[in-house]
């Protein structure tokens, strides 16, 4: 099926989540979806809140899901639409629908209801009131119901192809609570609608709420945008995702320090293909995003993959901004060097140590021998390169240091490799010693780029930090 030419005009998708906590990464990889295939087709991405249930509304999530959003660089048209603030539109849906008869009062207590649910269930069919065909009793509270109507009800997803469910499958839907409130499904129709969505891309456990949706558009005589339900993300062990899979929301893989461009690309490909290709630019994504491209299986959650993904992106990323990012993360701590020379030789560093590292975390453990506070502790693997003999060839290499002119990293190859050959011993008996003196044992690239990113005063001051 060519999904894409569903309708014409303006494609418009959008993003609704519940308020109740932070952005999961399945609402995060939803959201994904929805602004490349709007992006893809020069149509727009709206933001909804759907925060109709008051009871588990919380502001402090909302904001949560908008700096969510925001890190992960996705951007909506317009301003966020409050489901709530809509009370009054559904209600006049709900009015129209009363009046052209598909919906109706409901007087049901809660105790009727649950005999005629366990009858109707014995009888294999839903629930039918039995005040769809009329009646009134003006003194007691009610609901208002929707007609369900006796006739299968088909939708033509994009991912999962003809879905048909037969009448009785679909009970008589609560429109309205009898305290005046809009339900889900209800609102979701009506502001899906006024907000012109023509496109709605979300996960499967939606796909029944698509059957009950369809009949609601069907009796307004509203056409029903396309629906597009994705698998559900599952973790490694192949179950639905959880928290015993570990992070859940964007916030925490900002912290483990993936890059949002990094996140982005793997959760494109987490149920989304095009071909075999893994790595994906922000341009190509937008480029070659489409519906046909989702799958039907789960997919699984792969936290290798999305460091290798990451580590693409950390060697694309400019050294300014990842330099940056460094900071925020570890400008605040007291044990590590923030001032300015450590500051010139991080990133003077960068170029070589962003190659190192598939997250921010990781590229903290290679800056580590630059921004360590003088003098270090010698220990373990460190501690035993600088005994017997070590520290008197290091004093003799110290003068060969303090006269060498040249300080580019190739003449400093050079002179370590000559030192080594004039003292007629290995490399590792230079290279090791000299490693335990300049970074104290910390992960660091060759010692001929260390020399040289340090320069010529801080080499020699580290290393009569230990002679």
């Amino acid at each position: 099926m060519n999904s894409q030419v569903h309708h014409s005009g303006k494609i418009v998708t959008r993003f609704a989540p519940s308020p109740t906590g932070f952005l999961h990464i399945g609402g995060a990889r939803t959201a994904l979806f929805n602004a490349l295939f709007a992006k893809r087709f020069g149509g727009e991405f709206k933001l909804r809140i759907e925060d109709t249930d008051r009871a588990r509304y919380s502001e402090e999530a909302v904001s949560a899901i908008l700096d969510g959003l925001s890190w992960l660089g996705l951007s909506w048209d317009g301003e966020p639409v409050s489901q709530h603030a809509r009370a009054e539109r559904h209600v006049e849906a709900v009015d129209a629908l009363v009046a052209m008869g598909a919906a109706f009062r409901c007087y049901c207590t809660a105790e009727e209801l649950e005999t005629l649910r366990e009858q109707a269930f014995k009888e294999g069919r839903a629930f039918r009131s039995p005040w769809r065909d009329g009646g009134d009793a003006p003194d007691l509270p009610y609901t208002i119901r929707f007609r369900a109507p006796e006739s299968d009800v088909v939708v033509n997803d994009a991912v999962q192809g003809e879905v048909r469910w037969t009448a009785k499958e679909f009970d008589d839907l609560v429109l309205l609570r009898n305290d005046g409130s809009p339900t889900y499904n209800l609102a979701v129709v009506v502001d899906d609608h006024d907000m012109g969505v023509t496109h709605v891309i979300r996960g499967d456990d939606h796909l029944v709420n698509a059957g009950r949706q369809t009949q609601i558009y069907q009796a307004l005589g509203w056409d029903a945008p396309q629906f597009a339900h994705i698998p559900l993300i599952h973790g490694p062990d192949g179950k639905k995702l959880s928290k015993r899979h570990g992070a859940l929301g964007v916030e925490a893989y900002r912290d483990l320090g993936y890059l949002p461009e990094g996140l982005r690309n793997y959760l494109l490909r987490l149920g989304w293909a095009h071909g075999d290709k893994e790595l994906f630019t922000d341009a190509e994504m937008a480029e070659l995003f489409d519906l046909d491209g989702l799958g039907k299986a789960p997919a699984r959650l792969d936290l290798d993959k999305m460091a290798h993904i990451n580590a693409f992106h950390m060697k694309r990323a400019d050294d300014e901004r990842l330099c940056a990012l460094l900071w925020d993360r570890i400008g605040a701590r007291e044990d590590l060097r923030t001032d300015d020379t450590a500051k010139v030789w991080v990133f003077r560093a960068m170029p070589v140590l962003k190659d190192r590292a598939s997250t921010l975390a990781e590229l903290e453990d290679q800056v580590y021998f630059l921004v360590r506070p003088r003098p270090f502790e010698l220990s373990g693997k460190a501690g035993k390169a600088l005994k017997g003999d070590a520290l008197d060839r290091l004093s003799r290499l110290r003068v060969v240091l303090s006269e060498t002119e040249d300080w580019s990293e190739d003449a400093l190859g050079e002179t370590l490799q000559r030192f080594a050959e004039r003292e007629e011993v290995g490399f590792g008996k230079v290279g090791q010693p000299l490693r335990a003196a300049l970074t104290g044992g910390a992960p660091a690239p060759d010692m001929s780029f260390v020399l040289a990113v340090l320069g010529r005063d801080e080499v020699l001051a580290r290393l009569d930090d230990v002679i």
